[in-house]
């Protein structure tokens, strides 16, 4: 389960990333508030302070009585804040908009003075100037502002803001971790099931998941999903036993009588009573039943290597001398003479030693040899070499006949074609003796690769692995 840890790391780290990129934009946000209050043109809505100092500026003295500029009169008014000036010495009010509520006192003690420049005047909010010494006071709408009428900080406190933040902003990510990783387990604990249930599905290990937690909808689709595939295994399982059943009752009852038909079909061959013409059909009867003879055999031979029916036998085999005897074989038993084969191998090789079935490795390279004569009827020359390449030995069997087109080649490297072949000329198909050569290499732990061969015909490589000298 290397992905879980995985997962749950790159959860972790993406919840970290957002907590510091939403950490970052709002102090960004808090900046910009901060910034667009405390700061810009002189609107009550941005900055009372400057608001009331900008009023304060325009006011002029004429025969010691105020007056202020018509432009910020009619602003205050629009903004619905009234204003009164309040005589240094007298404490009166000497000035005042049109528009202050009649609730409003006149006369005003150093105590009101304080409290007003602190807080509020009946609820209003207000925020006082110098105008020639003597004190402006605007009032603001009752909503508008909220005032903090005895703000005192300890000074240590202050100090220590810097650390107190934090302090709390680390157990907040504690906490926001802590709380990730909790559901991140429980559902970790609800997935880590599904994920083994899902990877017991194609090896045929059908194990009931449980069917609780959040995820219990997909628990209970795998499971039905594991009881479909473990039907369908035991379905196929019969149908390939009774084909299996099948190949190997016909091939032991096809014997007998082939038997009987290849060897009458011998004698009238060689009969003296039988005119040429006969005797030449009896010998295309003897040699096609031959035919039929070997194609029954290695039905039940490919069979038995797809079922793991056939013991393999394994003992160190010299495969220079085994190739060599196969090669023999075929030039003793009056190979035609429109076929030529050429033997090569590395100079330094004058041993090598494979873990092989002698007799089943032995078929493979005589399949490959056989194929090679049967397609091509015309002749052509067979080469056939054994190289070195580090701890593999490769079997090179190659002709320079008719070749294969490619979508035939592509055919032939899908290993399921052998017994599904369309054609009906069966000494043309390649498919068979190719599949049993593959089944034979798969068998021994070796690899086989097809293509094209250099000499302008078909090539069969053979990879496998060599035995330890001792």
């Amino acid at each position: 389960m290397k992905s879980v840890p995985k997962f749950i790391s790159r959860s972790i780290g993406l919840l970290v990333l957002s907590i510091l990129l939403l950490l970052t934009a709002n102090a960004i946000l808090a900046i910009v508030i901060f910034h667009q209050q405390f700061s810009g043109e002189a609107s009550y809505s941005s900055s009372p302070y400057k608001y009331t100092q900008k009023i304060a500026n325009h006011f002029t003295t004429t025969n010691n009585h105020y007056e202020l500029d018509e432009f910020y009169l009619e602003k205050i008014e629009a903004d619905h804040v009234w204003g009164i000036i309040v005589d240094e010495k007298s404490q009166k009010v000497v000035w005042q908009t049109d528009n202050l509520p009649e609730n409003i006192p006149q006369t005003y003690s150093l105590a009101d003075i304080s409290d007003l420049t602190l807080g509020y005047i009946k609820g209003y909010p207000t925020y006082a100037g110098e105008v020639d010494q003597d004190l402006l006071i605007l009032g603001f709408p009752k909503t508008s502002y909220w005032k903090m009428m005895t703000p005192s900080w300890s000074y240590r406190f202050i100090v220590n803001v810097p650390q107190i933040l934090l302090v709390v902003l680390t157990v907040n990510i504690i906490v926001i971790l802590f709380i990730y990783l909790w559901f991140s387990g429980r559902m970790v604990r609800s997935v880590v099931p599904l994920v083994e249930g899902i990877k017991n599905l194609p090896t045929g290990l059908h194990e009931k998941v449980r069917e609780k937690g959040p995820l219990s909808e997909v628990a209970e689709n795998i499971n039905q999903t594991s009881k479909v595939l473990e039907e369908q295994e035991k379905q196929l399982s019969k149908k390939e036993a009774a084909r299996a059943d099948w190949i190997a009752g016909i091939s032991h009852d096809i014997r007998t009588p082939l038997s009987m038909v290849v060897g009458y079909a011998s004698q009238l061959a060689d009969s003296l009573s039988l005119s040429k013409q006969e005797r030449e059909k009896s010998k295309i009867i003897f040699t096609q039943s031959q035919k039929i003879k070997q194609l029954v055999n290695d039905l039940n031979l490919s069979s038995k290597l797809e079922y793991s029916m056939q013991p393999i036998h394994l003992e160190k085999v010299n495969l220079l001398s085994l190739v060599r005897q196969v090669i023999v074989e075929f030039i003793n038993n009056n190979l035609d003479e429109k076929y030529n084969i050429k033997w090569f191998f590395d100079d330094f090789l004058d041993s090598c030693l494979i873990q092989a079935d002698a007799e089943l490795f032995k078929r493979a390279i005589t399949n490959l040899i056989q194929n090679a004569i049967e397609h091509n009827p015309n002749g052509c020359t067979i080469y056939v070499s054994i190289k070195a390449k580090r701890n593999d030995i490769l079997v090179i069997v190659e002709d320079n006949g008719v070749g294969v087109s490619d979508l035939q080649l592509k055919q032939l490297n899908n290993s399921s074609q052998g017994l599904l072949s369309k054609n009906t000329k069966l000494e043309q198909s390649h498919g068979l003796g190719l599949r049993i050569v593959r089944q034979i290499i798969e068998a021994h732990n070796g690899k086989i690769f097809l293509e094209k061969s250099k000499q302008g015909g078909f090539s069969v490589t053979i990879v496998i692995p060599q035995a330890p000298i001792n």
